[in-house]
């Protein structure tokens, strides 16, 4: 399959449009998180989740990101079986619910979890924080398991792409200069073998700077790379024209919420505005 994956990735058929607008689902903590409601239990979480996915759906948006939001503090690495579980379940339910094309982050940076959830559901693609290299977050040091990733996704025989951020949010370089990220994108792809990139701002909700978007599309282009350049946080209804204006898709969260609040459910009425901007420019 390493061939397959190497010819790069078709945007419309891996995510339902050519730039596509990718919304996310916000999970509340999972069971065995500090902040799960046992009160609410299971049932909660997976009405909260097909609410948003619902949502998201009637608001236009091309594809579906699902991750384990609530489940601050993060694990650095691999999360325990029973949120592999939790989230198979809560993925495939939505991915039962809806006919847009779905993929899984396990946070904070289980890659290997995450392409096995997203092939057991049947789920089109997978979201990791740092594929390559080494990274400084609140979890302390994160490290790249491309070289488990990848070849979980061989064995299992999983059609499942993989989106590795570059220079990923609520993190620094360890190891390397700050901000160099065409060098991080180049070995993401060319030496990780992701077959996509995300850039993103400094955290949750802020903006990627256009000029670091115009940087890693220009990186990829010099390379030969065939490999989108999504735009990961900060993404909002007055900029997504400027950022499909460069990169190849966005993924949207916090300007999708009530009140433009990341902890608050999906606002149809957001999601139409956003989605309606896009479709100006594309």
């Amino acid at each position: 399959m390493t061939s397959e994956y190497s010819d790069g990735i078709d945007t419309e058929a891996v995510f339902g449009a050519e730039r596509p607008v990718v919304g996310m689902v916000h999970l509340p903590a999972l069971p065995g998180a500090p902040r799960y409601d046992a009160d609410g239990g299971r049932a909660a979480i997976r009405a909260a989740a097909l609410r948003d996915a619902e949502r998201l759906d009637a608001g236009g948006v091309d594809a579906l990101l699902i991750e384990n939001f609530g489940d601050a503090p993060f694990y650095p690495d691999s999360v325990p079986r029973h949120v592999v579980a939790e989230l198979t379940a809560l993925v495939g339910a939505v991915k039962d619910a809806t006919d847009r094309p779905v993929g899984v982050n396990v946070l904070r940076n289980d890659g290997p979890s995450a392409v096995a959830v997203a092939a057991a559901t049947g789920a089109a693609f997978a979201r990791i924080n740092v594929h390559v290299g080494a990274r400084v977050a609140d979890q302390g040091v994160l490290e790249g398991r491309a070289h488990e990733t990848m070849r979980l996704r061989d064995r299992l025989d999983a059609d499942v792409r993989v989106l590795a951020d570059v220079d990923v949010k609520h993190s620094t370089p360890l190891g390397r200069a700050d901000g160099d990220a065409p060098a991080m994108l180049g070995d993401a792809v060319e030496r990780g073998l992701a077959d996509g990139v995300v850039v993103s701002g400094a955290g949750t909700g802020q903006a990627a700077g256009h000029e670091t978007v115009r940087s890693a599309v220009a990186t990829r282009d010099d390379r030969g790379l065939d490999a989108p350049v999504f735009v990961g946080s900060g993404v909002t209804a007055d900029t997504v024209g400027d950022a499909l204006s460069v990169a190849d898709g966005v993924i949207v969260g916090t300007a999708l919420k009530a009140g433009g609040d990341a902890a608050n459910p999906v606002s149809v009425a957001r999601v139409e505005r956003l989605v309606d901007a896009a479709d100006a420019v594309r």
